[in-house]
């Protein structure tokens, strides 16, 4: 199907112009947007609120006459007089250099509603590999053809089969044809009184006929038929691992739970069907809910096996392969025992990732340092030993706020080809 826009431009404007001055705009919006909830509490880093962006290039493109010169002095002016030379649009603005002087306003403000903050936030995101597996509970409701009906929306005429049931009426009921009453009039010129009589008298009978029987009845209109019918989606399941251990800092645990959060929201926000699973671990690991994973104190030593023995179990339990999407995404400082590593790349290798869609592994590290600085810690160093031995694994580091929006988007971006781990 190709479409062609034939709508004529406005004034001095170009629609191709405009759609990029829209996506402009929209880019601008949805920087500060990801910028805006950086730097907010955990409770509120998805809440509607106010948003800047700043004015210089988001006037939208206008053709413009150049060429000639025009001297004009408009009505009402009390300040300039003809020979003036009027200042540039656009001087003055920004900072002033002396208090008093000039104009402040570099930036546009407007409110964002909380729903219109996170449709921007999660609109390029999406799980990566998503299929279609069994489809028992997961449905949404989409229109279906369903025949034919005698009445409906005129835009939902069936112009085919109305035409054929008026053909089929017309035979039936044998309405006289236009060429047999022309035959018959062809036949009046020529013959004597008694035979004009009786041919005019069946021309009369035949139109009579014609005016009885419509050539479109509406006993024929039909009107294509919609229903909603169950659409199967996707079903999917994500794990949520998180340490909890006493070597994981306030810091650090504000770092994975910022992470969590963004993955909450987007999951239960852009996906009707997702179960979200909260296991938090220190040497031993718990499922818990999500006011407590995200609010309850905790504390020990680490085992990061615990934590990967205990979904294991449950997607053993709960979510059968052959019919879930199984996610997982793990946040630690990657503080682990190394008589534990060995256990833990077992488990990972044999029994969770070949069940996995996508594995995020996530390493916090403490505040004021770079994700460039942070040495490699026991987990890390497993991780990578097992990527290189061909493991599907995606690995990021973190040790800041402002770094947790750019890998969250990183791991969970619209592709157009799915990679099951980032480089």
């Amino acid at each position: 199907m190709h479409i062609v826009d034939r709508r004529l431009n406005p004034g001095s404007k170009s629609l191709e112009n405009r759609q990029r001055f829209l996506r402009r705009a929209k880019a601008l919006v949805q920087g500060a947007v990801k910028k805006s909830s950086q730097e907010r509490d955990i409770k509120d880093v998805l809440e509607g609120g106010e948003v800047s962006i700043p004015l210089d290039g988001m006037d939208e493109p206008r053709f413009r006459r150049e060429g000639g010169t025009r001297d004009m002095v408009l009505p009402g002016n009390k300040k300039f007089i003809e020979g003036d030379i009027l200042p540039r649009s656009g001087e003055g603005s920004g900072k002033a250099n002396q208090p008093g002087e000039g104009d402040s306003e570099d930036a546009f403000r407007f409110v964002l509603s909380r729903d219109e903050f996170v449709d921007m936030f999660l609109d390029d995101l999406e799980l990566p590999d998503l299929a279609k597996r069994k489809l028992a509970e997961a449905e949404s409701e989409g229109l279906h053809r369903a025949g034919y009906s005698t009445s409906g929306s005129p835009a939902n005429i069936s112009v085919s089969r109305t035409v054929r049931l008026a053909l089929a009426r017309r035979v039936a009921l044998r309405r006289p044809r236009p060429q047999e009453i022309e035959q018959l009039e062809a036949e009046l010129d020529g013959c004597d009184e008694a035979r004009r009589a009786e041919l005019q008298a069946e021309i009369d009978r035949l139109k009579a006929k014609v005016r009885r029987i419509p050539f479109i009845d509406p006993i024929d209109i039909r009107y294509r038929r919609f229903e909603t019918m169950p659409k199967p989606v996707a079903q999917a399941v994500m794990f949520c691992l998180m340490d909890v251990s006493g070597s994981m800092s306030e810091h650090m645990k504000d770092l994975a739970k910022r992470f969590y959060m963004l993955l909450y929201v987007f999951l239960t926000r852009r996906y009707r069907h997702v179960e979200i699973v909260f296991i938090r671990h220190t040497d031993r690991a718990e499922e818990v809910d999500e006011d407590t994973f995200f609010h309850g104190p905790a504390s020990g030593g680490t085992m990061v096996s615990s934590a990967l023995q205990a979904m294991h179990e449950i997607v053993r339990s709960r979510f059968r392969p052959a019919d879930w999407n199984i996610y997982a995404a793990q946040a630690s400082d990657g503080d682990n025992s190394h008589s534990d590593n060995e256990v833990a790349g077992r488990l990972l290798t044999e029994m969770i990732l070949p069940v996995c869609q996508f594995f995020a592994y996530l390493e916090v590290g403490e505040a004021g340092g770079s994700t460039f600085d942070m040495s490699d810690s026991s987990l890390w160093a497993l991780y990578q030993r097992l990527r290189a031995e061909g493991a599907v694994l995606s690995m990021r580091k973190v040790s800041d706020r402002s770094e947790i929006f750019p890998v969250f988007h990183d791991l969970f971006q619209r592709r157009r080809k799915q990679e099951r781990a980032a480089p």
